[in-house]
This record gives structure tokens, C-alpha cells and sequence, in this order.
């Protein structure tokens, strides 16, 4: 194997590691606004204006009831969306925790 080939494939590495880690940031996010009565396409266009992500859409298909879930802070959430740079959509989770008495800070 080649320097080139090497360096391409960590590159392929570094680029599935980020995907991974968006879906489970997705996840962290759509299964939060579950279990708080929201809807996570809805809370997402409230901070972009779209509610089309395709890692969103995937990670709502695998959320699961409010009742078999476990919790997710709002402060927690929070931090992970910070992680990626998300702060438009943390901006709104903390409104919508604190307008629900649910920020746990």
C-alpha cells in the first residue's frame, strides 16, 4: 500500500467516524424531543428553517417510545449538539426545556 492509498483510507476512516457520531448526536436529539412531547423535525426547522436532514429523519425512525426510553437531560443534549457546532439548535432546546420547567441545569 501507498502513502496515497494510506492516506485515503484514513481519511474514509475520519469520515465514517463523523458520520457515526452525527447519527448518534442526531439520536441524543430526536429521542430527547420525544421524550419531552416534541416533535424533532419541528424543533430543528425552528432553529434552520428546514426539516429536511436525512441523519434527523433516520434518527426519528429509530427513536423509541417515550416510555421505553431512557432519559436524556436537556443539559446533556445540550453539550452534544454544542460538540458539533449545533448551537442554533441547542439555543432552541434550552428555550423549549425552560418554557417546559424541564431544564435540569
Amino acid at each position: 500500500m501507498d502513502e496515497n492509498e494510506s492516506k485515503k483510507e484514513m481519511e474514509q476512516r475520519v469520515i465514517d467516524s463523523f458520520r457515526q457520531d452525527e447519527t448518534m448526536m442526531a439520536m441524543v436529539f430526536s429521542q430527547w424531543c420525544i421524550n419531552n412531547g416534541l416533535d424533532p423535525e419541528s424543533v430543528y426547522r425552528e432553529a434552520y428553517g428546514t426539516a429536511v436532514n436525512p441523519v434527523l429523519q433516520e434518527a426519528v425512525k429509530l427513536a423509541v417510545p417515550k416510555e421505553e426510553a431512557g432519559e436524556v437531560s436537556s443539559e446533556t443534549v445540550i453539550q452534544v449538539l454544542s460538540l458539533f457546532g449545533n448551537d442554533t439548535l441547542g439555543e432552541v432546546v434550552y428555550k423549549k426545556a425552560h418554557m417546559k420547567g424541564r431544564d435540569e441545569s
